[in-house]
């Protein structure tokens, strides 16, 4: 009962340890594929690992009656000593080679058995599903999963059938030995050199030391694969993030006074050499709303995750009110910064969850309260209420069956689905519930019909008023609304100005708002 019970809370603590840890890592670790194999890996030794802790406990107890029955065998006769040593030694010496050949098959295999992983997802998501069945991709998933799966279980067949054969060999030396300690122990009672109750001790004693030797033999050898496996836990718990607050890191002014200037920043994702911007030099004014805009890869992504110290940048610095960014806390930093992506998460969360995730420090004890108590599903916090309001998505919460405690997807029992736009929605409030004195908005509003569109950026001109906004688009008439407006290309900066003075200009931006206009008419 209590090996049962601690093992889980080991399972439980261990998972905590590995989500928690996760969290502190940088985003580059996350666009590693060595970094999920690594994760996959330690995410296994979750469970069945508190079997270490017994068997250690177990070995220790053998250890000690092989030792004094040993001892007692080796006063009598060194020979039977020997003897004991050669009938045990190589399975033990097989166990442990075979058990490293084991380890090794399974970390060569981690980003294949991920692979298996992921198609078992793709046919069982409620976001791949769709194209499952419209495509036909039942068959060819099928055909690429079993492929795969046979592959390992030919590997792991071949190397049980070579760590059968050998136990086999290795287990015959073993009897040899153990038939030839009778021997001995036999001619010398035949002979008279010992006596007939010194003979039932040895024989009897030989024959427990073999059996307690070969049981230890078996716990060494698990807790040694455990070892290995435990170490890829470790091994994971050792990866620290580069990212970091420096020590005596400042805290971000209550109030942006200076704004945030680009010094010559570019920045290299590992692994790559080519610049993902380079030499960018730009200034966003307290209070001010800047656009940016260009071509897929100009780099404008890479400039919101900078801002958001989620990247540091590979040369020159950004300064917030004269400071570089790196001298902030990054706690401090990241709330005063109110960021949705174009690939915002759909939380399969209750409405008011998805909303409050946006400023959860503030809102984690009400929802640990609503969760646990029954209440109107139409009243909710006053600041998910309010940011639901700025966001146009309290029109969504009115007509859920479940208002703001509606769960929302189909991954748990009476979830909702909504449409691309509803999302958008529910992410523009988690920026709009933060209170950040910087907004940034990446392609915020995709799935948004022009009306809808338009509503949504005149409401949000109006509630950014005295806010630092930076707002990334490819809707020309969206970015009208900035204040100013950068184009990028190739991840430079080669224009820089409002609306109508990029357009009189007749470069890239000209260029772009003219392509786009065409598509309208």
């Amino acid at each position: 009962m209590i090996e049962g019970l601690f093992g889980n809370l080991c399972s439980d603590y261990i998972s905590e340890k590995i989500i928690q840890h996760a969290a502190t890592l940088d985003l580059t670790h996350f666009e590693d594929p060595s970094f999920y194999d690594r994760l996959e890996r330690a995410q296994r030794q979750t469970t069945g690992r508190i079997g270490l802790l017994v068997q250690l406990l177990t070995g220790c107890q053998d250890i000690i009656t092989l030792v004094s029955l040993a001892s007692a065998v080796t006063v009598y006769s060194p020979l039977l000593f020997c003897l004991l040593i050669a009938s045990v030694a190589p399975g033990f010496l097989g166990e442990a080679h075979f058990t490293s050949l084991e380890y090794a098959l399974v970390y060569r295999w981690t980003p294949e058995r991920r692979r298996l992983d992921y198609l078992r997802f793709l046919s069982g998501s409620n976001r791949t599903i769709k194209e499952v069945l419209m495509l036909g991709l039942g068959d060819w998933l099928v055909k690429r999963y079993r492929a795969l799966a046979r592959r390992f279980y030919g590997e792991m067949k071949s190397l049980a059938i070579q760590k059968g054969l050998a136990a086999t060999g290795l287990s015959l030396l073993g009897v040899l030995g153990y038939y030839a300690a009778y021997v001995v122990i036999l001619s010398r009672g035949f002979y008279g050199v010992i006596s007939i109750g010194t003979l039932t001790f040895l024989a009897a004693s030989f024959l427990r030391s073999r059996d307690v030797s070969q049981r230890l033999i078996m716990t060494v050898a698990n807790i040694y694969e455990q070892s290995l496996y435990s170490k890829d836990l470790f091994d994971f718990f050792l990866m620290q993030p580069r990212v970091v607050s420096r020590p005596g890191a400042l805290n971000v002014p209550p109030q942006i006074r200076g704004g945030i200037v680009f010094e010559n920043v570019g920045f290299q994702y590992p692994q790559s050499d080519r610049w993902a911007i380079r030499n960018v030099s730009f200034r966003i004014g307290a209070g001010e709303r800047i656009a940016i805009v260009g071509e897929n890869g100009a780099g404008k992504t890479t400039i919101a995750k900078l801002l958001a110290r989620l990247y540091d940048p590979t040369e020159g610095r950004i300064l917030l009110d004269g400071v570089d960014l790196r001298d902030y806390n990054i706690a401090s930093l990241r709330h005063a910064i109110g960021i949705i992506f174009q690939d915002f998460v759909r939380y399969d969360l209750r409405l008011d969850e998805n909303i409050a995730v946006g400023e959860i420090d503030g809102l984690a004890d009400y929802l640990e309260t609503a969760e646990a108590t029954e209440q109107d599903g139409h009243a909710t916090h006053p600041s998910i209420a309010s940011a639901a309001e700025k966001a146009q998505a309290s029109s969504l919460a009115a007509r859920l069956p479940g208002g703001y405690r509606q769960m929302l997807g189909h991954r748990f029992e009476k979830g909702v689905e909504l449409s691309g736009g509803e999302w958008q929605k529910i992410a523009l409030a988690r920026a709009y519930i933060r209170n950040a004195q910087v907004i940034i908005l990446d392609e915020p509003t995709a799935m948004l019909d022009a009306r809808v569109e338009y509503e949504v950026f005149a409401r949000f001109a109006e509630l950014v008023a005295g806010q630092m906004a930076l707002l990334i688009s490819h809707r020309f008439p969206t970015v009208r609304m900035a204040d100013r407006i950068i184009v990028l290309r190739g991840g430079t900066v080669v224009e820089e100005g409002t609306h109508d003075e990029l357009v009189a200009r007749k470069g890239l931006y000209a260029e772009l708002f003219s392509l786009q206009s065409e598509g309208y008419r």
